[in-house]
């Protein structure tokens, strides 16, 4: 078992929505949630490709952890024997991998960081296995420490604002370690202060209800669902402090796309004079793309 959180983290003891064992990964099937809490394991790339898909695993930094782990798993299920066969199986991997969530910039930037990573190995096909390893080990504790960086900062962001609201889920769920816009949240819960979410339920696929709300019950934390529909008007009577969503993609000028119904919040906060934040890691930054227009 590999844990990429730190010891003291406020989600630490909770099941992890991934996890490397040995030879393949155990993740928390999201689409059952939050009636069954059930663990899949995958074992090969087909497995992998289809838990992309279906949103069994989903959150952009956690699918670039997921999906340098899974570069491991497609590599095992081929029993290449020699370095010509791990390239040309690796080749494929990076596209059929590293293209299964289009939406997500972090699944393809880790997909090729550790491949190119790998690649780099003077050595026959099981050295360039424990790079490629090594360095997915690497992506999932990197996203882990930049979960707990926006924690911090975002809580001196928050510094005496109680009632946050949130759209989708970008918690633990979401990532290798404690969220990006939930990271705020568990890091004041956990230092004693005064907070609680308001999760826009998020449809089509209820995101916010399912996921959001499931996670921060766990972690003992108040949350009330609000309709999407109904979210603006509980922002302009005043009834939150600030607004907070995670990022699928943020290009190099700062504009940024999340799940869709996001525009309507933020429209909804500025009109309220409330700030309205976006939290995510530098991998969800696409460089290639000047602007979201």
């Amino acid at each position: 078992m590999t844990a990429y959180m730190e010891p003291n983290s406020p989600t630490m003891k909770l099941t992890p929505p991934f996890e490397w064992l040995h030879d393949h990964i155990q993740i928390i099937d999201q689409t059952c949630l939050p009636e069954e809490l059930k663990l899949l394991k995958i074992d090969d790339s087909e497995s992998a490709i289809q838990a992309i898909k279906s949103l069994a695993i989903r959150g952009a930094p956690a699918l670039g952890a997921f999906g340098a782990l899974a570069i491991v798993v497609g590599l095992d299920e081929s029993k290449s024997t020699n370095r010509e066969d791990a390239e040309a199986r690796l080749s494929e991997l990076r596209v059929l991998i590293g293209d299964a969530r289009p939406t997500a910039v972090n699944l393809r930037w880790a997909v090729d960081r550790v491949i190119n990573f790998g690649l780099k190995s003077a050595g026959g096909v099981t050295e360039i296995r424990e790079s490629i390893l090594a360095e997915a080990h690497r992506v999932a504790s990197e996203d882990a420490d930049a979960c707990a960086a926006i924690g911090l900062f975002g809580a001196e962001l928050l510094n005496g604002l109680e009632k946050i609201g949130t759209h989708c889920n970008a918690g633990r769920l979401a990532t290798a370690g404690i969220g990006t816009a939930l990271a705020p949240l568990y890091t004041k819960k956990k230092a004693g202060k005064p907070i609680s979410a308001f999760a826009a339920e998020t449809r089509p696929l209820l995101q916010g209800a399912r996921l959001t709300a499931w996670e921060l019950q766990e972690a003992d934390i108040d949350v009330t669902v609000v309709p999407d529909g109904a979210m603006a008007s509980i922002i302009l009577s005043n009834q939150l402090d600030a607004f907070i969503v995670g990022a699928d993609r943020i290009t190099s000028n700062g504009d940024s796309a999340n799940k869709i119904g996001t525009v309507s919040h933020a429209l909804a906060a500025k009109e309220a004079g409330i700030p309205f934040y976006v939290a995510a890691p530098t991998s969800t930054i696409d460089f290639s793309i000047e602007t979201g227009s």
